[in-house]
């Protein structure tokens, strides 16, 4: 049950943040979470954003983004 809160609550902040247009400020994990949500008119800044962290990703990271990419590509 705790988890599940916790997964609601980080959703929820997750969604608040699709608004936001200052990437720089979301974690990685964030930015994977949310590809593919991102708006049109931010999706230049979310993508320079997102490629300017891929060398600093770690295995968990790198292999979530990859699964995103696939999925988006479909």
């Amino acid at each position: 049950m705790k988890k599940f809160l916790i997964f609601i609550i980080l959703n929820l902040f997750l969604i608040s943040n699709l608004y936001a247009e200052d990437y720089s400020e979301m974690s990685t994990q964030e930015l994977i979470a949310i590809m593919g949500y991102v708006k049109q008119e931010n999706r230049y800044k979310f993508e320079k954003e997102l490629k300017s962290r891929v060398p600093t990703m770690s295995q968990n990271e790198r292999k979530k983004y990859e699964e995103n990419l696939k999925k988006q590509k479909r």
